[in-house]
């Protein structure tokens, strides 16, 4: 009989252990992570070409045979240097007779004004004729014509015999030379005798697709304007052809007012410095433009984001341990972080690991994990 009730017992306490296992909800596991803010950096990627911030191109200005090259090809050159020498004979004897016609002329005018003095008195004492001193006073008039017209003749001729010595207009690095000593040039002849760039300072040529343009403009950044109020500027990064980063970041100084109908895109201008020379003007590039920060926007792990017909959306852990399943508006993707417009406040916990198995609802034990920002992680 003992037996019996002991056994009675025993069959009671499993039935109602059963029952209380039935009564406690299995918690999923889950890996969480608190929604941060950061200031997301949006960049755009475009291919461009590199040129001079100035290219100019000596020509000789006066026809004469090539006399002497006075510069090392491929070195700096300053500005007002002299480069190339043109025989001057011609052009100095047209300035010696330019010389002699302007003394003529001068003493001509000279002569014209003592008549014009010696007759006016004469004229008023009606010793001489109106038309007479009307003669004197044209004499003299025209001699001073001429000698204006001598010193101009002069001037000319020395500014020719000027340019028989060619010189740089810019500082820079000069290139080969286009024509060989003892060749003819000028007008008549070669006149293209090397070129000049400066490339202390280089240009980047790129094309910018619309849309980017477009979301720039909703976002109050107009490119090629500096804007003080704007903590950022939209600077620029080169990748160069072996995969190096360029150190040096460059600004956008001017961006095409109309868009180009037959590509959809406009042409954008930055300016980069480049004291060793490190740029060739003509190589291409690879472009990196900041675009736009988003100061202070919640971002989550990408892998967080479940993408569906319907929207994006993640799961929440909420504080009485349960799953909400929470549509969101996102935004750009940067560095496996997405940009959550809308829906989603700074530090609710967010379910990066696990969600496959979790329904709206559902009781989970969160494990906390952070992330470390990449600037943060030690290589």
């Amino acid at each position: 009989m003992k037996i019996k009730r002991a056994t009675i017992v025993l069959a009671v306490i499993v039935v109602i252990g059963a029952c209380k296992d039935k009564q406690t909800p299995v918690r999923q596991i889950v890996t969480v992570e608190k929604a941060g803010t950061d200031n997301v950096e949006i960049y755009g990627e475009y291919v461009g070409q590199i040129r001079a911030k100035s290219s100019v191109e000596i020509r000789a200005r006066v026809e004469g045979y090539l006399e002497g090259m006075l510069f090392e090809e491929g070195k700096r050159v300053k500005r007002g240097q002299p480069l190339f020498k043109i025989n001057s004979d011609l052009y100095r004897a047209r300035v010696d007779k330019a010389k002699a016609q302007l003394a003529k002329d001068r003493a001509q005018a000279a002569k014209s004004a003592r008549d014009e003095e010696r007759l006016r008195p004469l004229y008023e004492q009606k010793a001489a004729s109106q038309l007479d001193l009307d003669n004197a006073v044209a004499a003299h008039e025209s001699a001073k014509a001429n000698v204006a017209m001598s010193e101009a003749d002069l001037k000319q001729a020395e500014m020719e015999l000027d340019y028989t010595t060619v010189r740089s207009p810019i500082d820079g690095y000069i290139s080969e030379r286009n024509a060989d000593i003892g060749s003819l040039v000028g007008p008549g002849g070669k006149s293209q005798l090397a070129t000049v760039v400066e490339s202390d300072e280089v240009l980047v040529d790129f094309s910018l697709p619309a849309l980017d343009y477009l979301k720039s403009q909703k976002r109050n950044v107009t490119l090629g304007e500096k804007d003080a109020n704007r903590s950022w500027q939209p600077n620029v990064t080169i990748t160069l052809a072996d995969n190096s980063v360029y150190p040096l970041t460059g600004i956008v100084d001017f961006a095409d007012p109309q868009v180009n109908p037959k590509t959809g895109t406009f042409g954008v201008r930055a300016e980069l410095p480049n004291p060793d020379r490190k740029l060739l003007p003509g190589q291409f590039t690879k472009v990196k433009l900041l675009l736009d920060v988003r100061e202070s926007a919640i971002v989550v792990p990408t892998k967080a984001v479940i993408i569906e017909k319907g929207g994006a959306y993640i799961y929440v852990v909420r504080r009485d341990s349960t799953a909400e399943k929470r549509f969101i508006e996102i935004g750009p993707e940067v560095n496996n972080t997405t940009v959550v417009e809308r829906g989603l406040g700074a530090d609710e916990l967010v379910v990066v690991e696990g969600y496959h198995k979790l329904t709206p609802g559902a009781l989970v034990d969160p494990i906390m994990v952070t992330i470390k920002k990449e600037e943060e992680v030690q290589p």
